[in-house]
């Protein structure tokens, strides 16, 4: 409706206010007198305007957005009726069922008289209970006390809610390949290109999927490999996945292995993401109903409010391991308990009471050919938290050349950090060997200092006696070779790492250092490796320096002698490099230089430029000038990388004194499902369908690149599984003739589904009708008007002189019009959109008999 006809109305109901002689204290709802708004004469009908005397919305079904206590739970459609609430004021409430209460949290058996028999149930027999409907923003804002909801972790979704996702075939594919052009004398130009696929299909829960690589090399001959292929699905009662197929196991406990066969193993995907990961359980006392508050290093992480008595916190989200917890409880009359909960984590801990596991059964796979991969194996490894900080864990390998059992402790202590032991215990059988065994120990420690912001991210140690094998190292001992095993395959004797970080006074940036030590048992080879590093930025300039040291040692004999010698390859390299920004010359582009030295090598400096481009940043873009003191001299490189709609594409070009190198890529995906063929950028593991047909050319936002095809369809390539995932279109890309109802929707996909978002909306031009009937009057101001059609909802109101807006309607169609309950009071109306072919407003003059 033009803004004119909207002032016209307000006034004339502004009038009628005042001409009423009524205040709002003497009445509870507006009464319109329908003569005010009609020409004199008993040829018009009267006005029925009972339907806006009521200070609310119209009862019925709206589609909307339930959020209980500030969480979201879902999107639907909610029946809503009048009904006076506790000031006897009348106002939309839900209609919701017993098993709708449930899914919110709320604990229904503490409430008979919610009357749970009924369709709708009396949200007022929960005291301060309280449902608002938002209209403008189609929300609707459920309030319950916390005394009458369960006690569910925060992020919480229910399984009820988990969506499969449809049926659906979609290959990944990425390409790439390089030409080089050789300028040094005596060698000769070469090409090689690279391809891997990915097919995938989804049936219900079942996910099949497959990875397969082809490699050609003008120098040698083109092969395909098969990486995987498996059957997956999930187990939702157990909170784990059940895979079938080619695939490797956990490394939690033992190292990966690769496997042909059948795995149940524990999901934490499945876990809200306040029980992931190991974060203490916070006991106290409250004296009245409190506030609990827990801070760590400085920042609030967890508030919520607990009856008297005994209370719990058991799902707070796990923030790094690092730095203990200060709780405060704020009592009902002001005064405050304090107490401190030490906290320090390292991988292998759990919360109290959760139970991690894998069960893994099948042939050993190796990606040699090699008769190891008939060998049949057993691996089974559980972790599970006990109470006092504790985690204990386990597990077992077993076949017919390879045993082993493991047992650890893991222990939060503290202010003290925390720390794991375990021990390995191994028989193996390798080629050529006798049977052997024997041990290895492991001990992890973690700690952060929050005073002096020291962190051990982790300190680790294993040991190794000469008889222990891994089940890798037994498996792959029994190659199609007459080599002696013991000559090549190294074993690992000691290995020692830490990793630590130091955050300076405020401004001054962070130091990092790294340190890690390996020996063996079967050769004299000595591996060390040390870096160190220190970051910082200012006024958006970033920059960093780091410093590495590598050191390999091997024993070498001499000759028939058995005197010895030892040969050191050892390198040193340190580092400097600087990004500044250019926004206030180029916007989204950045420059960048780096200088790095070898003490016994060569320097090389490189200054480039890069950015992003284009109205979505999907140009990404860098160009580079290295220089080298002696050696390679200098050299280059240009790259580009768009990501468009249908897929990614990248090209590039490098230089130096000895070669030039064309470099191309293309990769994306294509998807079959029940409406057709979509093409999109690469996916992952988890993914939504947008379906909006009609609508084309519309940008997801935060998707770089990610638009609806010309058919309205696209694929959001990365989703979370188990969590809510918000898809939104962007509005000013919508075209001036659609209008969608929503433009969010909600999905909470289960690993490796391809949910579908639904977004319906009005296609067609945006009309303002003008409606007459036969003696050639208007239709009378309130009308309700529905296009006629297939599943058509949608209604607008007639404005004044007959007048109404209308959108999404095809060239040509009927029109239904009411204004009251009776035969006389209703008509219908075909009209013809003759367009001028502007994109905006048209006006159109129909008849309605």
């Amino acid at each position: 409706m033009a803004v004119a006809e909207y002032k016209k109305i307000s006034s004339m109901l502004l009038g009628i206010l005042f001409a009423s002689g009524m205040t709002t204290q003497a009445l509870a709802k507006a009464q319109f007198n329908p003569a005010l708004l009609e020409r004199q004469g008993s040829d018009r009908p009267r006005v029925d305007l009972s339907a806006f005397e009521e200070d609310a919305q119209q009862p019925g079904i709206y589609h909307v957005d339930v959020v209980v206590n500030r969480q979201d739970q879902e999107t639907r459609d909610i029946a809503f009726m009048l009904k006076a609430d506790t000031d006897g004021k009348k106002r939309l409430w839900p209609c919701l069922s017993e098993d709708d209460l449930i899914r919110y949290g709320v604990r229904v058996d503490g409430f008979p008289s919610l009357n749970a028999a009924a369709k709708c149930v009396d949200l007022n027999a929960i005291p301060d209970a309280d449902a608002q409907l938002i209209f403008s923003e189609q929300r609707l804002i459920l309030s319950i006390p916390q005394a009458a909801m369960t006690n569910q972790a925060r992020g919480y979704v229910p399984p009820e809610k988990w969506d499969e996702g449809i049926s659906a075939f979609w290959l990944n594919y990425s390409f790439s390949g390089a030409n080089y052009y050789a300028k040094k004398p005596g060698a000769r130009d070469s090409d090689n290109q690279y391809l891997n696929v990915r097919p995938s299909l989804n049936i219900g829960p079942w996910r099949l999927r497959n990875y397969t690589t082809w490699s050609r090399s003008s120098h040698g001959d083109s092969h395909w490999d098969t990486i995987y292929t498996f059957l997956q699905r999930d187990i939702v009662a157990l909170k784990s996945q059940l895979t079938l197929g080619e695939s490797s196991s956990p490394s939690d406990i033992y190292d990966s292995v690769s496997f042909r066969g059948v795995q149940l193993a524990s999901d934490d995907e499945m876990l809200p993401d306040s029980l992931k990961g190991y974060a203490p359980v916070v006991r106290g006392i409250a004296r009245t109903n409190a506030q609990v508050i827990i801070r760590q290093n400085g920042y609030i992480i967890y508030q919520s409010y607990v009856a008297p008595g005994a209370f719990t916190i058991s799902d707070m989200y796990p923030t790094g391991g690092s730095g203990d917890l200060y709780i405060t409880i704020k009592e009902a009359d002001g005064t405050e308990q304090h107490m401190v909960v030490p906290f320090a984590s390292v991988p292998v801990l759990q919360r109290e009471g959760r139970m991690k596991y894998s069960l893994t059964s099948g042939t050993y796979r190796s990606y040699q050919n090699n008769n190891s991969e008939h060998t049949f194996f057993t691996q089974g490894t559980g972790i599970w938290g006990l109470p006092y900080g504790f985690t204990i864990y386990g597990g077992t390998q077993l076949s017919s050349r390879y045993q082993s059992v493991v047992g650890g402790l893991g222990k939060n202590l503290g202010m003290l950090g925390a720390l794991s032991l375990d021990m390995t215990q191994s028989w193996g059988k390798p080629k050529d060997e006798g049977r052997q065994q024997g041990q290895s120990w492991r001990v992890r420690y973690s700690k952060n200092f929050v005073d002096t912001g020291t962190n051990f991210a982790i300190a680790g140690y294993r040991y190794s006696t000469r008889g222990f094998y891994t089940l890798n190292e037994v498996m792959d001992s029994w190659y199609n070779s007459d080599e002696d095993y013991g000559l090549w395959q190294e074993r690992r004797r000691n290995r020692a790492e830490m990793t630590l970080s130091q955050n300076l006074w405020q401004g001054a940036g962070a130091l990092t250092f790294s340190l890690i030590g390996e020996d063996y048992w079967n050769n004299s080879r000595q591996m060390r490796s040390v870096s160190v590093g220190y970051n910082n930025s200012w006024e958006g300039i970033s920059y960093s320096v780091n410093y590495s040291y590598n050191r390999n040692s091997y024993k070498q004999d001499i000759g028939f002698d058995e005197h010895s010698g030892r040969v050191y390859d050892k390198d040193q390299i340190l580092a400097f490099s600087i990004n500044i920004p250019l926004e206030r010359w180029l916007s989204n582009t950045w420059a960048s230089y780096s200088i790095n030295t070898q003490r016994h090598g060569d320097t090389s400096q490189t200054v480039g430029l890069n950015g992003t481009a284009l109205a979505d940043n999907n140009l990404n873009w860098s160009v580079q000038e290295s220089r080298t003191n002696h050696g390679e001299g200098s050299g280059g490189n240009l790259n580009a990388d768009y990501q468009a709609t249908y897929g990614e594409v990248n090209a590039g070009y490098a230089w130096d004194k000895n070669s030039r190198r064309v470099s191309y890529g293309i990769k994306g995906a294509a998807m079959l499902h029940e409406d057709g063929i979509t093409l999109s950028q690469p996916l992952g593991e988890t993914v939504a369908l947008v379906k909006a047909p009609g609508v084309s050319s519309t940008r997801v936002i935060n998707q770089t690149g990610v638009k609806t095809d010309f058919r309205g369809y696209t694929v959001v390539p990365y989703m979370s599984a188990y969590r809510r995932n918000e898809i939104a279109l962007d509005p000013e890309t919508l075209a001036d003739n659609v209008e969608l109802e929503q433009t969010t929707r909600s999905v909470v996909p289960t690993r490796g589904a391809v949910v579908r978002a639904d977004f319906s909306g009005r296609v067609g031009q945006r009309v303002m009708v003008k409606l007459t009937r036969p003696n050639g009057l208007p239709v009378p101001f309130g009308a309700t008007v529905t296009p006629e059609g297939e599943g058509s909802s949608y209604s607008s109101i007639v404005g004044d002189d007959g007048e109404v807006y209308l959108s999404g309607l095809q060239e040509s169609g009927t029109l239904g019009v009411s204004w009251g309950n009776t035969a006389d009071s209703q008509c219908r109306a075909s009209y013809r959109i003759t367009s001028d072919g502007s994109p905006g407003l048209q006006k159109v003059a129909a008849e309605c008999r």
